[in-house]
């Protein structure tokens, strides 16, 4: 019986130690693995953006540049318009930004604390809106802008959002100030607080993680935003970077008509496509936090 026991608690201390490995070789390598991979066309793009142009398309391809060519970076500052095509696009990106955050989280407010007749089926009536292709209110967007005579201006591509931000962001929103619990609420009114005072001093601050998150989808979407840009702006002053570097690249650099300075190119990708990189990296937590709990209570 003591032998047994004997063998049983070692084979228990074996399992303790063993399973630390188990989960090594069965979880974390394989998403080390998948991670690397998705990674691999980003390691490749800054690769080539520090080579020579004539090593860019060398096959099997060189991760680690045998000639670290650092010059392409400062030779594209002079080539490519980056610093006034991300001041259009901050510009942009932070009216959208202000926009979304004020009136959603408002709207969002609405549909989860205020109760008003016919609150359900206007909810669903804006929700339903997600099923409208963006394509099909293009062309009336186009001509209510024409005729006001925007065009050519950053109104059309950052007023909209001033009007509630979308139906996305309204649902997410909606779905985290749904768990707050509405005790909070009780207490701020015993206090004298109204509707707006609620807003702003319980509902804002609890919020913090679900209106990160509606920033960095912002960040990401309108930095990153090609067609309306394209659609809206005409001069080369008020481009964006995405719209601007689509241009860039198809413009011939080289002696030969139909060469392009591919490295040179890798650079200005690089660089546009930084910042969404620091975004998520360092917000990734209230990032992944107001998704997951958005989605709690429906």
């Amino acid at each position: 019986m003591t032998t047994r026991l004997a063998d049983l608690c070692a084979w228990r201390q074996w399992s303790w130690n063993v399973r630390p490995l188990v989960r090594i070789f069965t979880v974390y390598l394989p998403i080390a693995a998948l991670a690397l991979l998705f990674t691999l066309p980003l390691i490749w793009l800054i690769s080539s953006s520090l080579k020579p142009e004539t090593q860019v398309f060398e096959f099997p391809p060189r991760f680690i540049p045998r000639e670290i060519r650092w010059a392409n970076y400062p030779d594209v500052f002079g080539l490519f318009p980056f610093v006034t095509s991300a001041r259009n696009t901050l510009i942009v990106v932070f009216g959208v930004m202000a926009g979304r955050l004020l009136t959603s989280s408002m709207a969002a407010y609405a549909f989860a604390r205020l109760r008003f007749p016919g609150r359900n089926v206007l909810f669903i009536v804006v929700l339903g809106t997600l099923m409208i292709p963006y394509h099909v209110t293009l062309i009336p967007q186009y001509l209510l802008f024409r005729d006001l005579g925007w065009l050519n201006s950053f109104k059309p591509l950052i007023v909209p959002y001033w009007f509630g931000g979308g139906a996305f962001f309204i649902f997410l929103l909606r779905q985290f100030f749904q768990t707050i619990p509405t005790e909070y609420d009780d207490a701020a009114r015993i206090d004298g607080c109204g509707f707006v005072g609620i807003y702003r001093r319980i509902i804002l601050p609890m919020s913090m993680p679900a209106l990160g998150t509606t920033a960095i989808f912002t960040f990401m979407w309108e930095w990153n935003d090609v067609l309306a840009p394209l659609i809206y702006l005409n001069t080369p002053d008020k481009r964006t970077l995405a719209v601007a570097f689509q241009e860039w690249q198809r413009i011939p650099h080289g002696s030969d008509a139909i060469s392009h300075p591919w490295n040179q190119i890798m650079a200005v990708a690089f660089l546009v496509c930084l910042p969404p990189l620091f975004v998520f990296f360092f917000a990734q937590r209230y990032f992944i936090q107001g998704v997951v709990i958005s989605g709690v209570k429906g």
